[in-house]
């Protein structure tokens, strides 16, 4: 006896929604990436010493630090809460702004994870831009 056969229902997911997730993906790279980062030999010496890559570390660039991990972790929110019209721009102006920012986190020595990861985030935001790009209209 054969049983019937059940088509998935296939949920159309809004748009903003799409855009939170993809933002939140986003960040999870972003966050790891420095994280692991922690773990490359040399790394933890040249923080107690007072260096990223050829930066000081200072007050300024911890607050710079934070202002370029706050801005894709509020897009999160941003994208869902934002009316679409605002929300497409904005989602299609910090993504291209965040792509040449993250290929320059491959500035000196760079390992294998850390271009798998600036290749997923870059694909993220390039999703992020088409999707926004397409938002659908509505009739008027």
């Amino acid at each position: 006896m054969k049983l019937p056969q059940r088509a998935l229902e296939d949920i159309k997911v809004n748009m903003k929604l799409k855009l939170a997730a993809l933002w939140a993906s986003f960040m999870f790279f972003y966050i790891y990436v420095d994280y692991f980062h922690l773990y490359m030999p040399g790394s933890i010496e040249e923080m107690l010493a007072g260096k990223v890559f050829v930066f000081d570390i200072t007050q300024v660039f911890l607050l710079m630090a934070m202002i370029f991990v706050a801005i894709p972790a509020l897009m999160i929110f941003l994208s869902a809460a934002l009316p679409a019209r605002v929300n497409r721009w904005t989602n299609i102006i910090v993504a291209a702004v965040y792509i040449p920012y993250m290929l320059f986190n491959l500035a000196g020595e760079a390992w294998v994870h850390m271009y798998f990861a600036a290749a997923a985030e870059v694909v993220l935001l390039l999703l992020i831009i088409r999707y926004a790009w397409k938002w659908p209209k509505q009739e008027a």
